[in-house]
């Protein structure tokens, strides 16, 4: 019995106001708010809420044999809290049903695996961390960024604990396998790997409205017709897509619901066929074999490889620049520069800048709010220079912290130098006053004690020739004689 195992990603980055270069270092605001709100509820309204509120139903109706699963980016949580708390709940809703898992992926929807492990990590974790606050489980699936993927990457997602990860059946690295197996990662074979069937996928996310297609138009009998008369030995079928594929890439009325609606019932009617979680999945089926991916893959545009983001040189300039401030990113506890340094490193400010034309360009310019790639560089850079002074005052640079800290140790020393003289210098003055108490006190000892005038003492001291002159002047007044 094969499993269809259908997964929807959900990402909206938070887009920049024209930031002109005299903004530089005098505006720290860097967003559009009315052009964010906008268009989240804009999607809300024609894919989140109308989506979730069908998913649920289905789920309702076939007790729990209809399954899904769904990564949300932190940054698309963040926007659902400011301007659409509805659709949160909504998602919460389909949480509690227990016929949905949510995968764990990059908090910014970033390429930070690309460049530095030690920061991949903690934005998994901090992903991780919100998908369990508020579903109540946490991941044990991955899907990094658009699906990026390579045996290196893979390696670090193992390493993080996960069971397995999704990723694009690409045709340059599957050759003549098929992607409708379970796979393995060449360098930790106990990640499972389960590769998207891009050709099913692409038929109802890119090609569904088109009259031009052969296969126009696409009812979810014919599809299911078609899962039916696969091989017989394959296993697994992942359909994987943008969610805004409802109802946003794919208008309300090109029937792109209707087709959601009956496409459950369509399926399980084939009893060789089934739904089934990722986890499910890798829980239920055996490797048939390592998959290698020396260098990364992803599920964009004709060539499935990081042009996309990375394929000129101002992708690369901004790429790298932004990068550059990752040592300092490790040392800042600023809030504020925290969330701002989230909001940068979306995949999105890049895939603005790539310079594709033909059919990978009109992708491109889906939700673009720059005209030319040109003018995303310019007003990106500007950004990041201003975001730049502010991590610099925030936290120095190693030479400078090196300096501060011999400044530092130097006034600690003087301190430490100045506090013993001061003890010394109270010690000497301490001795000086007890030696002048004790010389005081030696002086009082040996003076004689004092007596009062007309004292014996003093009477004593009259030399006797006064003594005696006094006595003949009184004795020759008595004699005189009186008249």
């Amino acid at each position: 019995m094969k499993t269809v195992c259908l997964y929807f990603q959900v990402h909206q980055p938070f887009r920049f106001r024209r930031y002109r270069f005299f903004d530089i270092g005098n505006d720290h605001y860097y967003f559009d708010d009315y052009t964010n709100e906008s268009i989240l509820n804009k999607i809300a309204s024609n894919c989140y809420l109308p989506a979730n509120e069908l998913l649920i139903r289905l789920i309702e109706k076939y007790k729990g044999k209809f399954k899904v699963a769904f990564s949300i980016t932190g940054v698309a949580i963040e926007q659902f809290k400011l301007y659409a708390p509805e659709v949160l709940e909504s998602f919460k809703t389909l949480a509690a049903t227990g016929s949905v898992e949510f995968l764990g992926e990059t908090y910014a929807h970033s390429l930070v695996a690309l460049k530095d492990e030690e920061a991949f990590i903690q934005q998994v974790k901090s992903h991780s961390d919100l998908m369990e606050e508020l579903f109540g489980k946490r991941p044990s699936v991955f899907r990094n960024t658009e699906l990026i993927y390579s045996d290196q990457i893979g390696e670090m997602v193992a390493r993080m604990g996960f069971k397995a990860i999704l990723t694009e059946g690409a045709k340059h690295i599957l050759g003549w396998k098929s992607p409708n197996f379970l796979y393995c990662n060449v360098l930790n074979p106990r990640l499972k790997v389960l590769l998207k069937n891009y050709k099913l996928s692409d038929d109802i996310a890119f090609r569904f409205g088109n009259k031009e297609w052969s296969q126009w138009p696409l009812t979810s009998q014919k599809f299911a017709g078609w899962l039916r008369q696969m091989d017989k030995k394959e296993e697994v079928i992942n359909l994987f897509m943008d969610y805004e594929t409802f109802g946003e890439h794919q208008p309300k009325e090109s029937g792109i619901f209707e087709f959601l609606e009956h496409l459950p019932g369509d399926i399980l009617k084939q009893r060789s066929l089934k739904f089934g979680t990722p986890s499910e999945v890798t829980a239920q089926l055996q490797v048939v074999a390592p998959v290698k991916v020396p260098t990364p893959i992803s599920w964009a545009d004709e060539e499935r490889d990081l042009t996309a983001w990375l394929g000129n040189e101002m992708q690369q300039e901004a790429f790298d620049k932004l990068y550059d401030l990752l040592p300092k990113m490790s040392r800042c506890t600023d809030p504020k520069l925290q969330k701002d340094w989230n909001y940068l490193q979306c995949s999105d400010h890049l895939y603005y800048m790539c310079t594709k034309f033909f059919s990978d360009g009109d992708v491109h310019a889906y939700f673009n709010p720059y005209e030319t790639p040109y003018e995303a560089f310019i007003n990106y850079m500007n950004v990041l220079s201003d975001f730049s002074l502010r991590l610099n005052a925030a936290v120095p640079s190693n030479s400078e912290e090196k300096e501060l800290a011999g400044l530092t140790t130097i006034m600690e020393e003087k301190d430490t130098k100045i506090k013993k003289l001061e003890e010394e210098l109270n010690l000497i003055r301490s001795r000086r006053r007890n030696s002048k108490v004790k010389k005081d006190m030696a002086k009082k000892r040996k003076a004689p004690a004092a007596e009062g005038p007309g004292t014996e003492k003093q009477k004593s001291n009259i030399p006797k020739e006064a003594k005696n002159q006094k006595t003949k002047k009184a004795a020759s007044k008595l004699k005189k004689p009186t008249h």
